[in-house]
């Protein structure tokens, strides 16, 4: 699962760094193939499910729909493996993603993997790719043992719904847990700490919820959010509304109108209480709406903290923790920072107190500042980003920006039309992509 990470014994670097920047604890969880924490999971999971593929003689084609991590991290280790019966098609909002991912997916040079883009939001794929996998769920159920035995491929998602994901992210929370009690002299194992966390799907947050509830003394976990805030507000309100709009950011990875994590957090908030989840599910399948009321509330807020981030905040938190430190941020992080500010935890200076008896807490960096040229330099300006250029840009990021492409397929918005009618186009196109990839790999 970590083979491509960085890992120097002689330097005493591990595959996730734990380092202390003022009073934070930073796990750096960029360190893999694709620079971002996506690689943690993925990689262990596409390993998985080659292993049944093979095992089982079964091709499995994947399915995924990107705002810029999932989809490199997943087709890189797709590729890695080289397993022909494994294969996969990833898709990306056209021009919602950073030039450098982009060029992350167009550079793959593997038989097994596709890339579309598409006019739309980050998450206007996600009811094409769920309809290909709930019509063959489906049609799984009514098959007879013989049917499921003899059929030689099947579908499976690999963005953070897919449960594979988070329990492979639980490890970085103990890790990091475990790391910060050895650095910090006035903690024992037993002790709580708190985590900060840029946050989108949920699928990260999660993991960390996951890592709780088996037994890792975390207290609070505190979500940063972009203004597509609905984590924040149903955190601070009880108030789950999809919005009407997406907006673009300077930390796209994050944008998201209705984080489909959220259902597995309240699955465990109610200790696995199946009817009431499924009701409040329904609830918001229908109306896009879910009110809790305020026993849910309490016990969602005595688990979880957040706050809401603005681009020009995420600016002046990149510049800040910078020119204080020298330590260069991605957006994501430097958004996280800047929201733990907001939750009153303190992290300029070692003299400096938090606001009010706040625990030792660690921030999860999630992805390498490799992968923003553009919001980096929105945030430090040119010479900012030269100086990284010089100073912290990886070597192996700076080979993909030298290499080939091939040129993703492009589905059309049609003008005129529902969203609806143009995703039923463009799970149509899937279809074909996908038949016409597997029969090149058999």
């Amino acid at each position: 699962a970590f083979v491509g990470f960085e890992h120097d014994p002689k330097k005493k670097m591990s595959t996730v760094p734990v380092i202390r920047v003022g009073q934070m604890f930073i796990a750096e969880l960029f360190h893999g193939p694709t620079f971002c924490f996506k690689d943690m999971g993925l990689r262990g999971l596409v390993g998985l499910l080659s292993h049944f593929a093979t095992k089982h003689n079964r091709a499995i084609t994947l399915l995924a729909s990107t705002t810029g991590d999932t989809g490199p991290a997943a087709l890189r280790a797709v590729a890695d493996i080289g397993n022909p019966l494994l294969t996969m098609m990833v898709s990306y909002p056209h021009g919602q993603i950073s030039e450098f991912q982009r060029l992350q997916l167009t550079t793959i040079q593997s038989k097994h993997v596709r890339v579309v883009a598409f006019e739309g939001g980050g998450d206007d794929m996600d009811a094409p790719i769920k309809a290909i996998l709930t019509t063959t769920v489906d049609n799984e159920e009514k098959e007879t043992k013989r049917e499921k035995a003899s059929r030689r491929s099947s579908y499976s998602g690999v963005n953070s719904y897919n449960i594979g994901r988070p329990l492979m992210q639980t490890v970085h929370f103990i890790w990091t847990y475990l790391r910060v009690v050895e650095m910090e002299k006035n903690l024992t194992l037993r002790d709580e700490i708190d985590i900060v966390l840029p946050t989108g799907a949920m699928g990260n947050i999660a993991s960390g919820y996951i890592a709780k509830r088996m037994g890792l003394p975390l207290r609070k976990l505190c979500s940063g959010c972009n203004i597509n805030d609905i984590t924040n507000r149903v955190t601070q309100t009880g108030k789950f509304y999809k919005s009407d709009t997406m907006f673009r950011t300077l930390t796209e990875a994050i944008n998201i109108q209705l984080p489909y994590n959220f259902e597995r957090l309240l699955f465990y908030l109610t200790d696995c209480n199946h009817d009431l989840l499924k009701q409040w599910m329904m609830a918001v399948e229908a109306t896009g709406k879910l009110d809790l009321d305020s026993h849910w509330l309490s016990l969602l807020q005595k688990e979880f903290d957040s706050a809401r981030v603005t681009d020009e905040e995420m600016c002046r938190t990149m510049v800040s923790i910078n020119q204080t430190h020298g330590y260069f941020t991605d957006p994501h992080t430097a958004l996280a920072i800047a929201a733990a500010h907001k939750m009153g935890y303190t992290y300029c200076t070692d003299d400096e107190k938090g606001s009010s008896g706040r625990p030792v807490w660690a921030l999860l960096a999630t992805a390498s500042p490799c992968k923003f040229q553009e919001a980096v330099t929105v945030a430090l300006g040119k010479d900012g980003w030269a100086r990284y250029r010089d100073t912290g840009f990886p070597e192996q990021a700076e080979d993909i920006t030298k290499k080939g492409q091939i040129l993703p397929a492009f589905f059309k918005a049609e003008k005129g039309r529902l969203l609806e009618e143009n995703q039923a186009d463009w799970e149509k196109q899937i279809r074909e992509i996908v038949k016409n990839l597997t029969s090149d790999t058999s």
